[in-house]
This record gives structure tokens, sequence and C-alpha cells, in this order.
């Protein structure tokens, strides 16, 4: 009797490798219940964002300057320069976090601005200002007058989103407006608190105009026989003005401009004050003057140009009224509630002859800009399924096309939730890193497909996880190695870092979501859909 050698026993099968990281996910992914409820909780959740996301033309960077007026009556731009301006200039300039600090003297004042590095918040900013202002008031000579400084912060929240102008319609034969500056002003200032009252706006400025002042055309004849001098006026309507500005001759010495306050509000107002005493009678300013409202010399102007029917330009006066955002606010939100509420102050605060233009509306260009990158976002994943198609199949395109599209609105909301808005730059983000995140599923999907031709006999439930084994590991080195390549990008100091991090971080979070939708998502996917 033989016995049979070792040789001779049947070769007993090689014991399977056990599963990586990647194939473990898989497999315990591939049957749960709860695959389908997180593919549709990435979907909601980015349909959310884009609707909650605010959507700005630029991202919105964190650059906070602030201005401090320093005021100092009677001194000319020298002596303010040498008593206020270049003391100021070392006091600020000492501060942490300041990238430069400029002063501008002008008779009567000194402006110092102030800008800080990117990344110092409003809030601190005015905090440091403030306490570094009250802490060296010693900078400011004393008994000079000199007064309090002012701080007045300013940031990308102050650049308007909508910017209204007023012109008169065309009435004159040559197509010029009646309506006059001042007109002009005077509604908008009517219009501004208006505009307030919509919600996310910040503030409402009104830009050119005269303003509006008293003017006092002094009589010699009458002075000279009361005997009132112009120091006399002078002196009245300053201490009655409580120290406004007063006293600019306008008019060959015989014509003061006064501007009105609050004990001082019209020119009847003005015209009662007492300035002398003249044979035991109280003279009045209107015994001696013409008082009467108008607008002082302008220094700054609008136009609003047009061609008439000869083709000739014509300039009109006008007004402009800028409307900012509060921080956060959706500026497509606010522009179109702001211009609703324009159409709705027609023909009440706004009369039929003064005519309205939108000179400036970020908030229409920036859903522009929005809608049309996100057509192209759409087009670049439809071309990349349709490649898919042809080179896999139908049922490997539609895979790839609802992990794609996973991977995106999941990218979406992790964007919102770091605090991006929808700009240019970050939807850039998201077409330039379509190609790296569709990688993952269409090397998931084409090792399933292979397997499936090696192995014809094996059931999906045995082979999606070794095939997803597989490719896994590399799948994860190379998505971690583009993120190690992008990421520093997001440090860059200066202007440039926060401007362009949307595309470093998006992009990162993108690969991170496109390589857990790869491991959970697809492999589920791939094996409902056989």
């Amino acid at each position: 009797m033989t016995h049979p050698t070792p040789h001779d026993a049947p070769a007993a099968e090689a014991p399977a490798a056990p599963l990586g990281l990647s194939g473990r996910i898989a497999k315990t992914f591939l049957t749960a219940q709860i695959t389908p409820l997180l593919a549709l909780v990435a979907l909601l959740l980015g349909l959310f964002a884009v609707l909650v996301t605010p959507r700005e033309e630029e991202p919105q960077i964190d650059v906070t300057m602030a201005q401090v007026f320093v005021p100092y009556p009677a001194a000319d731009a020298r002596q303010v320069e040498q008593a206020v301006a270049a003391p100021a200039e070392q006091v600020f300039g000492r501060m942490a976090g300041v990238e430069h600090v400029v002063s501008l003297s002008r008779p009567g004042m000194a402006l110092i601005t102030v800008q800080f590095k990117v990344g110092v918040s409003r809030t601190e900013a005015v905090v440091r200002l403030h306490d570094t202002a009250a802490a060296h008031k010693d900078w400011l000579p004393a008994g000079l007058g000199v007064g309090e400084p002012v701080i007045r912060p300013q940031g990308i929240d102050d650049v308007p989103i909508v910017t209204l102008t007023l012109h008169g319609k065309a009435k004159a034969s040559n197509g010029a407006a009646l309506t006059s500056a001042l007109d002009l002003e005077r509604v908008a200032h009517a219009m501004a608190p208006e505009l307030k009252r919509v919600a996310g706006t910040r503030d409402v400025r009104t830009v050119g105009g005269p303003g509006r002042a008293v003017l006092i055309d002094m009589d010699v004849a009458r002075m000279r026989a009361a005997q009132v001098t112009v120091e006399d006026i002078r002196r009245a309507v300053q201490a009655t003005q409580a120290g406004g500005p007063v006293g600019e001759v306008v008019d060959a010495n015989r014509s003061v401009l006064v501007q009105s306050g609050p004990f001082l509000r019209n020119a009847d107002e003005v015209g009662e004050l007492v300035v002398a005493v003249h044979n035991g009678h109280a003279v009045a300013l209107k015994d001696v003057a013409r008082v009467r409202d108008g607008a002082p010399p302008a220094q700054r102007a609008v136009w609003w140009s047009t061609r008439n029917e000869q083709g000739q330009l014509v300039d009109r006066d006008a007004v402009t009224l800028s409307i900012t955002k509060k921080p956060g606010e959706n500026a497509v939100d606010v522009a179109r509630a702001v211009l609703a509420r324009v159409a709705e102050l027609r023909n009440t605060v706004i009369p039929d002859d003064v005519e309205v233009s939108v000179t400036r509306n970020y908030g229409e260009t920036a859903n522009d800009k929005a809608k049309k990158l996100i057509g192209k976002l759409l087009f670049a994943t439809t071309l990349v399924v349709a490649l898919v198609f042809v080179a896999l199949g139908r049922r490997e395109a539609l895979i790839v096309g609802v992990a794609v599209a996973l991977t995106l609105t999941a990218t979406l909301f992790a964007s919102w939730a770091w605090g991006f808005t929808l700009n240019r730059v970050s939807l850039f983000a998201l077409i330039f890193s379509i190609g790296i995140l569709v990688d993952d599923a269409i090397v998931v999907v084409e090792n399933i497909h292979r397997w499936q031709g090696l192995h014809p006999a094996r059931t999906l439930l045995d082979l999606i996880p070794e095939a997803v084994d597989e490719v896994g590991g590399p799948t994860i080195l190379a998505t971690f190695t583009v993120i190690a390549a992008l990421l520093p990008m997001a440090f860059v100091t200066g202007l440039m870092g926060p401007y362009m991090s949307p595309i470093p971080i998006n992009a990162s979070m993108g690969m991170l979501i496109s390589l857990a939708i790869a491991f959970i998502v697809t492999p589920c996917l791939a094996y409902k859909l056989a």
C-alpha cells in the first residue's frame, strides 16, 4: 500500500491578504444603509450653501485702515504739521501691526491715515488706536486749543456696492437740465434715511452737491451808521455756532459764508442775531446785512454727461448716493432691496423731474460672475463624465458623475462653513481642481471595472473591497501630495495671501472630500448599479 507524498496533495489556496484602510472603509459602507443617507446629506448641504453663501465681487480681505482727525482751530498748515501731524506719525507708527502712517495737514486740522497689516480686525485696530491716543496725549500741544482726536475706521465694507446718481431730466432746448445741484442734494438727503432702513445696508453717503449755508451780504453804509465792524459780526456768529466754521469771505470782502448748526438753522434765525448795541438799541444782523439761504462755493462736484439731439455733449449737475453693506451680508440681496426701495420712492420722495441712474451695482456684477463660473463648473463636470462614458461605459460614467457632483456640493458647504463667500476666486478654485477631484473616483471605478473582467466568477460583494484596497494606498498618497503642494499658498503674507487663499483651502478641502466619497459612496454605487 502506497501513501501519497506531499506533492500529490492538492495545493491549498493562499490566504487573502488583510484589507488596508481603504478596503475596510469600502467594505463597511458597501451595503450599509447609511451610505445613501450620507450622499443625500452631502447633496442637500451643498444646495444649502449655494443659497445662503454671500455672493461678492471679490474675496473679502480684512485690510483695515483708520483716519484720525485732530482739530486745531486758527492754525495754518505749517503749524498743524509741526505741532500735531509730525508727532502723531511718531506715536501711531510705534503701534504693533501698523503697515504705514501718512498725515495730511490743512489749516485748522490734521488728518492722519493709519493702515494696519492684512489680517488685523477692524475692532482690534480701533481699540489700539483709541488706547494709543489716550495713553499719549502728551503729543498734543497743551493750551493751544487742539481738540480731541476723532477716529474713523475704514475697511473693505466701506466700498459701496450700489451708487445712485441723481440728475435732472432734460428740459431746456439744448438738452441741459433745469434742476440745480442744491435741489438734487436735498432729494439725496431725503432718500438717505429711507435707504438706510433697507435690511443689510450700512452707510449711505452723499457725494457732490454744494452743501447748505447761510450767506451774509454786508451793507457797508448801514454798518458804518450803526458802528458795526466785520469782526463784530464774526464774533457774534462764532459764539452762537459754538466753534463752527464761520467767516469765509466769498465776494469782494462783502459776503461772509456761515454754516448753519444746531442753534442757527436758517437765514431768519441768523438775521435775528444781535451783533452790537448802538445808542442804547440792539443792532440785529439783518439791520446791517442781507441774510439769505444759499450754497457755499463748491469744493467737489458730480456731472452727468449726455448728448442732446444735435449730438453735442451736455453736462448736467448731479449728486451721487453711495450705499455700503454690513459685513457678511449678501451683496446681491442688499443691492436688489435697495433698488426696489428706490422704485417705491419715485414720485414721492423723488420728484418727477429728478432721474435716478444706477452707476454701480456690485450685486448684479457679482451675481453674473458667480452664475457664469458655476456654469463653467457644470460644463467641466459634464465634459469629464462624457470622457469617462467613452472610455469605460455608461455605468461608470454615471458613478463618476454622481461622485463629482457630491464632492463639489460638499466642498461648497465646507467653503461656506470656513467663512468664504461665493466669489470668482473661490469658484475658480473649484474649476481649477475639478481635474484633481475626479481622479479619485475614476481610479476606484476603473479598478473595480478591471477586477470584474479579471474575476468574472466572483461576486461584487467580495470583489469591490479588494479592488478598492489595491488602489487605496497610492490614491491617498497622491491626494496628500497634491495638498502638500497647494496648501502652503494659504500662508502667504501680504495682500495676495488672503486674496488667493480660497484656491489652496477650497482645493485641499475638495480633495479630502473627494477621497472620502471615492472610498464610501463610489463602491456602494458600483455595487447598487451592477
